[in-house]
């Protein structure tokens, strides 16, 4: 009996290509990421969902979607730093949103860029240093957060509120607007990114190397404002309240911090308020689908869909006021799962994935998938789900950690089979059995028919982690960057931040091609002189056994 892997070599029948057909002509990559947008609250994982996202439903429904995908940090910056090393954070020192990611730790654009190809990135990495590429080739917008130390946590002084954490106005503020930073930044790295395809499409045959684009979008993150029209399109929808409500004197040690972090303790938000906010999240999940829609029909428009992998994930949740509780920095599901679709149907059937795997095993994942290898003696946490991909069982493992605002010490969390197990130095342990409790409202931990399992679980992350150790570096880290920001911020500034490229001498219509050369060469699809269409063909855009 044959294998999933050649059940899907054997497909040809259904317009999948056999492997050495994908091997030999690489294809292309589009990673479009949302930023803060919570899995369980969509469509694609929860049918009775009012959130309008028909694009990415429809990707869904084209595509390999893991319903249970997480992101390895409940933070932006150390979840992106693992995604794109496979490494946890702990072991790159991504502890924060002013942790410095090394130059020298192998993310997988350069994996990429060493197989062949461009690799190029538009929008939100939070990338933090004067290193601003990490292996991109190509970087078309600035990010929209800072590049420096300043917003490093404190737990040396861990009862101060900084003045850059999250509070309550996002939520007290929310509604419609005409602009906002995130509305400005997302249409540049929009606009970017398509003429990045429409260049990349008009380049001739011979100069043409497979792209790896990553569109880096920041909605529906907070602040929960979005444009009238999306704010208009939920006015007739029944917006729903959060699910579970847990009192103050019930919650968790950590999420007590969170609830004082956030300035949300003693101060309970108005049930109005609370559906405003996630009428806004609703209306920028919308907003994300349609910059979907949009790379999508340009991939279409381009010729290059066809032998284009496109992947859509976040980099973490959003809690949208479950469990009384905002934003991210925590493991519970709001906050920790995120979308994760895969859609090449060239060679991926469209199916789901039910076990867990997590965004920090894109790298592998994505390097096996261009047909190529991770050297062995590389530090590597994360692993691959390419076989889950060819319809082979996923490793069905996460592991995760959180040292940021919020936290007074590591907070690390194993996912695996039917449960999760959360625990730290200073906080009681908790394990939650996800098939009889998806809401994570009993914890098991402390109930004497559940000693052996949390026992199980505890002596896990004993071996695997050394929480002191980690807490101490963590400690060092922040000590060190406090000394260096107090002193980068006097005398003359020199920021991080990255600058795009823009050369205005070679945009548009210039000198050095004669008028009607330039005007012939700019046009998609080409055409002659006598206005007659050029018939150019692709091998490495399109998957050329499954036609037009």
């Amino acid at each position: 009996m044959e294998s999933p892997r050649e059940r899907n070599e054997l497909a040809n029948g259904h317009g999948y290509l056999p492997q050495a057909h994908v091997d030999a002509v690489k294809p292309n990559i589009l990673y479009i990421m949302a930023d803060q947008m919570a899995a369980p609250a969509l469509k694609m994982h929860d049918p009775s969902s009012v959130i309008q996202t028909p694009n990415i439903d429809s990707l869904a429904q084209s595509g390999v979607v893991f319903n249970k995908a997480y992101c390895p940090s409940p933070l932006c910056a150390p979840s992106r730093f693992t995604m794109v090393t496979g490494q946890l954070p702990s072991k790159i020192r991504g502890y924060d949103n002013a942790s410095q990611l090394s130059s020298d730790v192998p993310t997988f654009s350069h994996y990429l860029r060493r197989a062949g190809y461009e690799t190029t990135l538009a929008g939100k990495m939070h990338f933090i240093g004067p290193d601003q590429l990490h292996g991109w080739e190509n970087r078309l917008t600035p990010d929209i957060y800072p590049g420096d130390f300043g917003w490093a946590v404190n737990w040396d002084d861990p009862e101060k509120r900084l003045e850059w954490y999250h509070n309550m106005s996002s939520v007290l503020q929310a509604g419609p607007c005409v602009r906002s930073n995130q509305l400005d930044y997302d249409e540049d790295s929009m606009h970017k990114s398509t003429q990045y395809l429409y260049d990349y499409v008009r380049q001739p045959r011979d100069q043409q190397r497979p792209f790896a684009l990553t569109v880096s979008l920041t909605h529906p993150h907070d602040p929960y404002a979005i444009t009238e029209d999306l704010w208009d399109q939920y006015e007739d929808v029944d917006i729903p309240l959060p699910k579970i409500s847990v009192k103050q004197s019930q919650q968790d040690s950590h999420s007590v911090r969170l609830m004082k972090c956030i300035d949300l303790w003693d101060n309970p938000m108005p049930e109005e308020a609370i559906k405003r906010a996630r009428r806004a999240y609703y209306g920028a999940c919308t907003y994300v689908d349609n910059q979907v829609g949009k790379l999508l029909k340009v991939l279409k428009d381009c010729k290059l869909d066809k032998n284009t992998v496109v992947i859509f994930s976040s980099d973490h949740g959003d809690m949208l006021g479950e469990r009384n509780l905002w934003y991210k920095m925590n493991w519970f599901e709001m906050s920790a799962r995120v979308p994760l679709i895969v859609r090449y149907p060239a060679r991926f059937a469209p199916h789901r994935v039910n076990e867990c795997v997590s965004t920090m095993d894109l790298l592998p994942t994505l390097v096996e998938l261009v047909g190529e290898k991770v050297p062995t003696e590389l530090p590597l946490d994360g692993k691959s789900f390419y076989g889950a991909l060819l319809g082979e069982k996923a490793h069905d493992e996460v592991f995760g950690e959180y040292m940021g605002e919020g936290t007074i010490s590591p907070v690390v969390m194993i996912r695996r089979g039917r449960y999760k197990y959360i625990a730290s130095l200073v906080d009681a342990p908790q394990l939650y059995d996800m098939e009889d409790d998806p809401h994570e409202i009993n914890n098991l931990a402390p109930s004497p028919e559940n000693a052996f399992l949390a026992k199980m679980f505890a002596d896990e992350v004993k071996a695997k982690w050394d929480l002191q150790r980690i807490h101490n570096d963590v400690l060092l880290q922040q000590r060190q960057r406090r000394v260096c920001w107090e002193a980068l911020r006097q005398g003359k500034w020199e920021p991080w931040d990255y600058t795009p490229p823009n050369d205005g001498a070679t945009k548009y219509i210039r000198s050095t091609l004669t008028l009607d050369e330039l005007e012939l060469k700019a046009r998609y699809p080409p055409v002659n002189f006598q206005g007659r269409p050029i018939i150019v063909t692709h091998p490495r855009n399109q998957a050329g056994a499954l036609g037009e």
